[in-house]
């Protein structure tokens, strides 16, 4: 998988535009992973949504992930879901996901980043990094530096979650994230396309840039 750029849907913050014309520019502008996050969105209606981004992003060869509900994923053939701590416990979406499903987990310390690998997680959301005023209860940022933390101690590929943008990725990816997870910095951009292409450009160069310093 690509984890360069990891994009999460929120219609509240889309500016009256279409989700499906949204991700469409997300994935334009470089972003190989898509999360389909509508908190708010009936079951019936998200499921429609899903089976629409679903056929939209496999043409872009890039992966599907709905978040929290297990239902909608099985329901639209995603490729993968995301749970958090208060979500459905990983392990028994693990066990429901079945083979050949991807499962992410959000987590914020080692210890939530252990068991998750425990529980059978194909990867980690760390964070908040930096404060954000898109989920509210996102607690208090934990800043870059836990990031080398869990990837000290749990071999997972690690996207960086929470208040993440074109001037501050580099510094997640410099402590060690395989990607970036973002919402408002480029659902909510004037110009989705050249946001997304912004950050993925910020993350390969910072990632380009560690590799020439391994080399050295």
């Amino acid at each position: 998988m690509e984890w360069d750029l990891y994009v999460i849907t929120d219609s509240r913050l889309s500016r009256g535009r279409p989700v499906v014309e949204v991700v469409r520019q997300a994935l334009e502008g470089g972003a190989r992973i898509i999360q389909l996050r509508e908190k708010e969105m009936p079951p019936r209606e998200l499921v429609a949504l899903g089976r629409e981004l679903r056929s939209l992003i496999k043409s872009f060869n890039a992966t599907f992930i709905v978040n929290d509900r297990l239902d909608v994923a099985l329901a639209v053939d995603a490729d993968g879901v995301h749970v958090g701590q208060d979500d459905l416990p990983a392990a028994v979406a693990r066990r429901l996901l079945g083979p050949g499903k991807i499962l992410g987990v959000s987590v914020a310390t080692v210890e939530e980043a252990l068991r998750a690998l425990a529980d059978g997680a194909d990867y980690l959301g760390v964070g908040s990094i930096y404060a954000t005023g898109t989920k509210p209860d996102a607690g208090a940022p934990i800043g870059p530096a836990r990031i080398k933390e869990i990837k000290s101690r749990v071999n997972l590929p690690v996207v960086a979650i929470g208040g993440i943008n074109a001037a501050n990725a580099g510094e997640v990816i410099a402590a060690g994230a395989d990607g970036v997870a973002v919402i408002s910095a480029v659902v909510g951009a004037d110009d989705v396309r050249a946001a997304a292409a912004e950050l993925l450009a910020v993350v390969r160069r910072s990632k380009s840039g560690l590799l020439r310093q391994d080399n050295f």
